[in-house]
């Protein structure tokens, strides 16, 4: 390979950064609607072969996809209630730990406790601060909520029509392939969201039972919250366990039970681990552990919480291109697992 191309390489690979980072507001609901879309389009399908106009075929799937959306949040929106009925004794109890840490700031560092309140103080936003940007993310939410759901029902319905555009931009002799491509990208991420859906749905289930077992206050919340958390993978399932943790303290639980939490977490991530990917999930996203973190980094820096949702299923899509494509097929085994290969230890 000569330097030259790969400097055409590397200024390829920069635009799509820099085109992903100042195009987000376009493309990042696009990207959520397409996953989607995938998920659904088996169902899409089934309906349209029982003779059922594909407009109402797409709707149909639009209507389960909100039933969805809206039963997940009403339920941990009831869960959540439940939790700020025990409002006041967490407010009491986060005020006397508050204490605590301000007398040991005080004892150890020195600073006093009027020196501290200070500087939270002088940190501390204004109310009215808070309440613009709450209001202006909820709009952005919103907004972008209401394009993902016109993308699903849009990419269903014309689905047929964009995939042979994309036929007819091949020669006539790769069209065969290029439909293989397209049918092998959309097979993953729809396996991958299916099997992700199918996992959170076990963790819930196992949470569930474990913290109702040890008596902790709100199991079903927490359990809902820990099993989506999921969805980030590696640092979710840290974020749930501190959480679980910290409000479990919070709420006066003894050291016993802060320990059987964190052994609770231990055991169900080694049963997710080890028992449900391999069987619900299976190798469907074929991505080695760097190249996953990688993605998940670089989703964050460009799109945010959206681009850690959306980094694994759009880099198994890119991977899935790569094998396809012979003069991409080197970026695809770099990104992929590694299998049986002969030890090297020349590095």
């Amino acid at each position: 390979m000569t330097s030259t191309s790969v400097t055409k390489k590397l200024i390829i690979l920069v635009l799509i950064l820099v085109l992903l980072y100042f195009g987000k507001d376009f493309l990042m609901p696009l990207a959520i609607g397409g996953i989607l879309a995938t998920l659904f389009l088996p169902l899409c399908k089934w309906l349209e072969g029982r003779k059922i106009y594909k407009g109402i075929a797409a709707l149909t799937c639009l209507l389960l996809l909100l039933l969805v959306i809206v039963s997940v949040i009403g339920l941990l929106g009831w869960e959540f209630s439940e939790l700020t009925n025990d409002f006041a004794l967490i407010k009491e109890k986060a005020i006397v730990t508050g204490d605590r840490v301000q007398e040991y700031i005080f004892n150890h560092l020195g600073i006093s406790v009027e020196k501290q309140s200070q500087i939270l103080k002088n940190e501390q936003p204004s109310i009215g601060g808070i309440m613009q940007k709450v209001g202006g993310s909820f709009s952005y939410i919103f907004t972008n909520f209401i394009l993902v759901l016109a993308y699903v029902f849009l990419l269903l319905y014309y689905r047929v029509h964009i995939r042979n555009f994309i036929l007819k931009l091949t020669g006539q002799s790769d069209q065969k392939k290029m439909l293989k491509v397209v049918y092998s990208a959309t097979h993953v991420s729809q396996q991958y969201l299916l099997g992700l859906s199918k996992i959170i749905l076990c963790l819930w289930i196992l949470y569930s039972i474990a913290f109702s077992i040890l008596g902790i206050k709100n199991a079903i919340f927490f359990a809902m919250l820990c099993g989506l958390l999921h969805i980030i993978p590696f640092v979710g399932n840290i974020i749930g366990a501190l959480i679980t943790v910290l409000v479990a303290t919070i709420q006066g639980a003894g050291l016993p039970i802060i320990l059987s939490i964190v052994a609770v977490y231990a055991v169900i991530q080694f049963i997710e681990g080890w028992v449900l990917e391999p069987l619900v999930l299976g190798h469907q996203v074929k991505i080695n552990p760097l190249f996953t973190i990688i993605a998940l980094i670089l989703g964050e820096l460009l799109w945010g919480i959206s681009g850690i949702f959306l980094a694994i299923p759009l880099t198994a899509m890119v991977k899935t291109v790569c094998d396809h494509v012979e003069s991409l097929q080197p970026y695809g085994f770099l990104i992929g697992e590694i299998k049986n290969q002969k030890k090297d230890l020349s590095i």
